[in-house]
């Protein structure tokens, strides 16, 4: 049996397995397992910190983040306008108003893969659609968007261009030299409270 496979099919066992703690969604249309194989695989299910970035400031009204991190450490920091839906609660009433929204794309991300890959699998095979995966979290976005580091003199000049662009995001979303609007934080009931303001601070 091919290597891939065997590896692919781990991924979901160990990753779909969150499924059996959650509460049951009524109405839904799972996804065939063959195709939810098929879809873990693409590298397209996966959004750059850059795009997220450049989504946020341009207030692009056709995304919506979702950060699936505890509440508590929602409250310490999250991004911009992103949901907080905790993993546990991702097949609630609550969350499916945020999650069946047509022709919106949903952008999921915890500190690192692991939750998001998790619950992108979910949402996934409950039949949810156009679900995506911050590449990296919180943790790629602090190294990325808020600490850029200048690229090696003999970089290509793509490199320079991308740090350019993150020098000016970085600015944005911590307003070390200027101070921009970046929206309040939209909350669920799932969460315990509302959080009005983004807090500096890092994974």
């Amino acid at each position: 049996m091919n290597r891939n496979y065997i590896l692919l099919m781990i991924v979901i066992v160990v990753l779909a397995g969150g499924l059996l703690f959650l509460p049951q969604k009524a109405n839904y249309i799972q996804q065939d397992p063959e195709k939810l194989m098929w879809d873990i695989a693409q590298p397209t299910r996966y959004i750059t910190t850059d795009e997220v970035a450049k989504m946020i400031i341009e207030k692009d009204p056709l995304y919506q983040l979702v950060d699936v991190r505890a509440d508590y450490d929602y409250d310490m920091f999250s991004l911009p306008g992103a949901y907080n839906i905790p993993l546990d609660s991702l097949l609630t009433e609550q969350s499916d108003i945020i999650l069946d929204v047509e022709d919106i794309n949903t952008i999921l991300y915890s500190d690192d893969d692991l939750k998001a890959d998790q619950a992108w699998v979910i949402t996934r095979r409950m039949g949810y659609k156009n679900i995506y995966v911050m590449k990296g979290g919180l943790n790629c976005w602090i190294r990325t968007i808020i600490q850029p580091k200048e690229p090696k003199e003999t970089a290509p000049i793509t490199e320079f261009e991308l740090y350019k662009f993150r020098q000016g995001a970085s600015i944005y979303f911590t307003g070390t030299e200027i101070s921009l609007d970046a929206g309040e934080k939209k909350t669920l009931n799932v969460t315990r409270r509302k959080k009005e303001t983004v807090a500096e601070g890092g994974c």
